[in-house]
């Protein structure tokens, strides 16, 4: 089976020219706003540091295991957020590192609302190793490995929130980077990403709240995915929630914030597909830190759920 899964890697992921390169992939994307949309960065009104790592398909050799560090934000201007992230995406003998600088723009739209307009400037490194698949079947055109080949990009969000709303539109990467030259081995070719991202939080009683929140993502050259959500949080300090990806999974995710500012997360995903029957994936593991650095206790009646 193993043989079998690398041969498939090698055919969906190295064929003339590769249409599709997607954007790394999150179950507790509602807690990781800024990688996906440069708009959130400073709407939490004080600095934010995040850290979160994902396995995916566990027990399948090459399988994907992303890495992701951000900070955001407000700075001295009013109005003004900033962010800078680092992702690390490996796929089978592919690496790629993301180096975000994220800047936003708020404006006040009524007495809770306030929308964001936000930049995103991206430095790509790409690494190939050729040299891990020549070895189960020697090709001279397999001997030369691509190292830290760079390329730049930009991007762009709108993000709006109220104390218990959030919605946001975004594209982070605008630029089409076609990695490769027309008449080397194959082509990667980066497509844009399109984002929608909403949720709302309601308040059930005084100890209990409920957030529903949807992720929809649109590449052309993949299915259309949408990730479900629902999350409830007890006493401000328990998360319980599940999640739906259209046609693809199912997760559980489980949350502790500790105190005002320190939260912990973790999600489990189970495929739904033929891969998930399959005797060497144990499913995806994500787990995520995020530390908040309030500068006035009681800043906050109760943590922000988004």
């Amino acid at each position: 089976m193993r043989i079998l899964g690398l041969i498939g890697f090698v055919v969906l992921f190295f064929p003339a020219e590769v249409q599709a390169q997607q954007d790394a992939q999150y179950t507790q994307y509602m807690y990781n706003t800024v990688s996906v949309n440069p708009g959130y960065a400073g709407s939490r009104g004080h600095l934010s540091i995040a850290a979160l790592h994902r396995s995916q398909w566990i027990g399948l050799d090459g399988a994907p295991k992303t890495q992701t560090l951000n900070l955001h934000s407000p700075i001295g201007y009013n109005g003004v957020g900033m962010g800078l992230s680092i992702v690390n995406d490996e796929i089978g003998p592919t690496s790629e590192t993301y180096f975000d600088v994220d800047f936003s723009y708020t404006v006040k739209t009524s007495d809770e609302g306030k929308l964001s307009f936000g930049l995103k400037a991206s430095a790509h490194l790409l690494d190939i190793r050729f040299s891990e698949l020549n070895q189960y079947a020697p090709d001279a055109t397999l001997e030369q490995d691509i190292d830290n080949k760079f390329s730049p990009n930009i991007g762009a969000g709108v993000y709006y929130h109220t104390n218990n709303f959030y919605a946001g539109i975004s594209v982070p990467r605008f630029l089409q980077t076609s990695h490769f030259e027309e008449s080397s081995l194959s082509t990667a070719k980066e497509q844009m990403n399109f984002y929608l991202i909403t949720g709302y939080v309601f308040d059930l009683n005084t100890d209990l709240k409920f957030k529903p929140t949807i992720l929809s993502k649109v590449v052309q050259g993949a299915p259309l995915q949408i990730d479900l959500s629902a999350n409830f949080m007890l006493n401000d300090k328990f998360i319980l929630g599940a999640a739906y990806r259209w046609d693809a999974a199912l997760s559980g995710m489980v949350g502790f914030q500790l105190n005002e500012s320190l939260l912990i997360g973790m999600a489990y995903d189970r495929e739904i597909t033929e891969l998930g029957n399959a005797a060497f994936n144990d499913g995806s593991f994500e787990i995520i830190f995020r530390y908040d650095f309030i500068k006035t206790k009681g800043y906050l009646k109760s943590p922000r759920f988004f």
